[in-house]
Order: C-alpha cells, then sequence, then structure tokens
C-alpha cells in the first residue's frame, strides 16, 4: 500500500513539474540599451565624431570600469529621408536595475565631465552640431 501511494506522489510531482515546464517562457530577460537616434547639423559630422571620440567615449569607458555600462557602440547610417538619423548610439547595461544607479552614474559624470553647470553647458554646446531625434529604450529576450 506505502508503495502504491509514493508511486501516485511520484506520478503527481512528474506532472506538475512537466506542465511547469510547458509553462515557461522560452527566452530570459536579457540586457538593456539605450538606443539614440541622432542627425548632425550640416558641416558638423566630423566635430560631433570628435566629441564621441573624446568626451563621450572618456565617459562610457569610465562608466563601463564602474559596472554601470557593459558595451557602447557608435552606428552610422544613410539617412532615407531628411529626417532620419545618420549615427545610432547605443549604450548596453547589464539589465534594468543599472537604470536605478543614478547617483553613481551622477558621480561618475562630475568625475569626468565636470560640475553639473559644465555638464550643461556641453550639452548645449552639442546642440550647435546635432539634433537628436529620439530615443529607444530596447531589451534582449535571450532565447533558451
Amino acid at each position: 500500500m506505502k508503495r502504491t501511494a509514493f508511486l501516485a506522489v511520484l506520478l503527481v510531482s512528474a506532472a506538475s513539474i512537466t506542465a511547469l515546464a510547458q509553462d515557461a517562457k522560452p527566452y530570459k530577460d536579457g540586457p538593456v540599451s539605450d538606443v539614440s537616434y541622432i542627425r548632425t547639423k550640416p558641416g558638423q559630422f566630423d566635430n560631433y565624431m570628435k566629441w564621441l571620440a573624446g568626451p563621450w567615449k572618456n565617459l562610457m569607458d569610465a562608466q563601463k570600469k564602474a559596472g554601470l555600462v557593459s558595451d557602447y557602440a557608435v552606428y552610422m547610417t544613410e539617412p532615407a529621408t531628411p529626417n532620419d538619423p545618420n549615427l545610432i548610439l547605443v549604450v548596453t547595461m547589464p539589465n534594468m536595475a543599472a537604470l536605478d544607479r543614478t547617483d553613481e552614474a551622477d558621480a561618475v559624470a562630475a568625475q569626468v565631465m565636470g560640475s553639473t553647470s559644465q555638464q550643461n553647458k556641453a550639452t548645449i554646446d552639442r546642440g550647435t552640431m546635432r539634433d537628436v531625434l529620439g530615443s529607444r529604450l530596447v531589451r534582449q529576450a535571450v532565447l533558451k
């Protein structure tokens, strides 16, 4: 009798595990990327690329060293219309929680880029070189 009860419990447990496995997502949440669409102003492409290769790259490297950013990239693209970007900037973070580490990100930015007022002035200066057409936060779905 005990053996029959044990086998019944074992079969029910196996069925439950199989049902749970069938309900599991076929992916897991992966890294998160902030994708920015940039259109440089006429005659400003090289100036903006110099800024990206200098201060922006220094900031990204410092954030990467601090564990806030896992990767970053700049992509050049051919605009299909006058309203399309010619550059796409992608900053990848390990997960959504990295977005909540604002105090650490601010400290790294202050160390690399200077005070808040200096950072604000730099933002205004970059406005003469480019227009930000928009940005999007995307999360990778890592297939199982």
